[in-house]
């Protein structure tokens, strides 16, 4: 029964890469045809590779259910691809059944591909020397990505809670640069001298698989029960599930309308796909969607102004200091940017604002965060990847986000649900 089994699985893998994109193309165009083709050729060459491994190794007594997970799992991403044809929100049934395990088997598939290339300089001179042993020993390294996205998905969608401490400061490091940030996520600290500001921020929340609007507005009320001073979303609400979804966005932060003048928005960059959408959903929500504008909120610590500035591509320079001398700096307020780029920081004059607000990065989504540690993939990068940094007087923090897009697994990296306390001084 099983040697009949296991040639299933690439004949599907092939039929999923060839089929999907073909679909794609005649229904919603030449753009995701391309996406899904260029990801499943990473991601399937990688499972394949593993697959046809598995039975050099594995005991046999194991191998039917191993190879039953592998058909699973690219059974589902066929059928997650193919609904984001038409995408739309779907059931909870479809989304844990269908689009976690298709895209976290997919992520996985896609680390095995990498994977096996870095496990190849260490094989071949093996097989060069004759070292069958310790190419036996090795080889249930293979699996090892699968691992990881096993543990990745059960934790993706769980974003931790903490209470996050940013000091007001005249200190002005001249060169960009990371700084330490104040991080409690069990035990409460202990009370601050002076009132703080305190700032809820959300970003990246990405309505879709694994953020249903159940969930999100779960967590919106979690936050607004923190009693924030001001709740600034900086952007990225939405994903192809969620673009065409009227309503969704509204109901999922329905609970900001219990703060009324003290909520406010601005753009990213998948926000300029369904403009609006967004639009609608804030407003219906009670936000203020701040698009190259600014407003200007009395709180428990005196005036904040805060400006929103739209995600742009080019010229960012030119638009981040025109818009700035729109609203120009006045003494006695603090001053916030909404900034959903946190790359376009290096693009700001310096010493025009106290404290950036930005996400996008998703907190650089893979990394050892959740040891303990800054490092991400994004480390080396143009993006600041997650927490404090700063240049001159101005700090900029980059929130890990809600939710994520894209690369369909967090892995080490949780999202971010936090209060953030700004000490005046």
């Amino acid at each position: 029964m099983y040697d009949w089994v296991q040639p299933l699985f690439p004949f599907i893998a092939f039929a999923t890469w060839l089929l999907v994109p073909l679909y794609a193309a005649l229904q919603r165009g030449r753009a995701f045809a391309i996406f899904s083709a260029v990801t499943f050729a990473i991601a399937l060459s990688g499972a394949c590779v593993v697959h046809a491994r598995l039975p050099g190794w594995l005991p046999a007594s194991v191998l039917p259910t191993v190879d039953g997970l592998f058909l699973y799992g690219v059974t589902a991403a066929a059928l997650h691809y193919a609904h984001l044809v038409r995408a739309r929100l779907r059931g909870p049934v479809f989304r844990v059944g269908i689009s976690a395990p298709g895209q976290a088997f997919v992520a996985a598939s896609f680390m095995a591909a990498f994977w096996l290339l870095l496990l190849a300089v260490v094989r071949v001179p093996l097989w060069l020397v004759g070292a069958n042993a310790a190419l036996a020993f090795i080889a249930p390294l293979d699996v090892l990505p699968y691992a990881v996205g096993l543990v990745a998905l059960l934790f993706s969608a769980r974003p931790a809670r903490e209470l996050v401490r940013v000091r007001r400061s005249t200190e002005a490091p001249a060169d960009f640069q990371r700084l330490p940030v104040e991080r409690y996520r069990r035990a409460p600290p202990p009370p601050l001298d002076r009132r703080p500001l305190r700032l809820v921020q959300i970003t990246d929340p990405h309505l879709g698989p694994w953020q249903s609007v159940e969930r999100l507005r779960s967590l919106v009320e979690e936050l607004v029960a923190r009693e924030p001073d001001l709740v600034l979303l900086t952007g990225d609400f939405l994903t192809m599930e969620s673009n065409a979804s009227e309503g969704a966005l509204g109901a999922a932060l329905a609970p900001l309308r219990a703060m009324p003048g003290r909520c406010f928005a601005t753009f990213g960059n998948h926000d300029h796909e369904a403009p609006d959408v967004v639009r609608a959903g804030l407003a219906e929500a009670g936000v203020t969607l701040l698009v190259d504008d600014a407003a200007v909120v009395e709180t428990e610590v005196g005036p904040v102004e805060i400006i929103g500035a739209d995600f742009v591509r080019s010229e960012r320079d030119a638009h981040l200091t025109g818009l700035l001398e729109r609203f120009p700096d006045r003494e006695g307020r603090l001053r916030l940017l909404l900034l959903h780029d946190p790359s376009a920081f290096h693009d700001l004059p310096e010493d025009v604002v106290d404290l950036v607000l930005s996400g996008h990065t998703h907190g650089g989504q893979v990394g050892l965060v959740s040891f303990g540690l800054d490092w991400t993939v994004l480390g080396r990068s143009r993006w600041p990847d997650h927490g404090l940094f700063g240049r001159g007087r101005s700090r900029l923090y980059v929130h890990r986000g809600t939710g994520f897009y894209g690369f369909p697994l967090r892995v080490g990296v949780p999202g971010e649900a936090s209060l953030l306390e700004y000490e005046m001084s």
